[in-house]
């Protein structure tokens, strides 16, 4: 039985005999099992946020009103495409570059930039039907975690919080009691812990996303998938979303 009561259906992931990859439909790449898959059989769906979840990566959106979007970006590509090895550096760095921004500016990026992605909505909604949790997990701020955790009814989330003192960002980020950077070791612990307290097994999760810091919970969850992924993730992930929405993962799950 799962936490909630519900009975545990037999998991019907069927192995590969290869992982070479699989064009199962135009732009939507396998690997490593045989669809289709029942979604009732996990319990929980882990999604990153910037990029995938959403159409933007906040921490360069904010720097634009600084004037330093293009340094921000830099660095968070490398560090996305895998290329900075310490992730929670990369993020100092990026942050640090946003103190003196107007606490302001985090409203201007919610309602003036940030959408969700084609089919996060369609993709929500039909894993809570099937009775699964879901999960937030960034290397992002808390102030748009909790408004797209709100928006679409996400049960649990991790990010990170920004630091502001006079309604200026410092250029630092708040220690929580979990710790202090939601980096890709915490994204997997995160997900681990949620598996734990609803009592079902990592093999029982799904988890998306786009950079190489979802890497680590990817390889934990007995389904993962890519969303218009940088080259490192896609080669590692079991489902391979290139074109279309995030409910194209739907395709492989019924």
């Amino acid at each position: 039985m799962w936490a909630d009561g519900r009975r545990k259906p037999a998991f019907s992931c069927h192995i590969a005999t290869t992982m070479t990859p699989i064009e199962f439909a135009p732009g939507l790449v396998i690997r490593g099992f045989t669809p289709p898959l029942r979604l009732a059989d996990f319990g929980l769906i882990a999604f990153d946020m910037d990029s995938t979840l959403i159409n933007i990566e906040c921490v360069d959106e904010i720097a634009d009103a600084a004037g330093r979007k293009a340094e921000v970006a830099a660095i968070t590509a490398a560090a996305m495409r895998g290329e900075i090895a310490d992730y929670k550096e990369s993020l100092r760095q990026r942050v640090a570059l946003l103190a003196g921004v107007p606490a302001t500016a985090l409203e201007e990026v919610y309602n003036r930039r940030l959408q969700l992605n084609p089919g996060a909505e369609a993709l929500v909604h039909a894993c809570r039907e099937a009775g699964l949790k879901t999960l937030l997990v960034s290397g992002g701020f808390t102030f748009f975690t909790d408004r797209i955790c709100e928006r679409l009814g996400i049960d649990f989330s991790r990010s990170n919080q920004l630091e502001i003192v006079d309604d200026l960002l410092t250029g630092r980020m708040v220690d929580q009691g979990w710790g202090d950077i939601c980096d890709g070791e915490e994204k997997r612990r995160m997900l681990l812990d949620t598996c734990a307290e609803l009592g079902i097994e990592p093999r029982e999760a799904i988890a998306m996303g786009d950079g190489a810091n979802d890497l680590p919970m990817m390889g934990v969850a007995g389904l993962s998938v890519a969303h218009h992924a940088k080259p490192r993730v896609r080669e590692h992930a079991m489902v391979a979303i290139d074109e279309g929405g995030l409910d194209r993962l739907l395709e492989v799950l019924r």
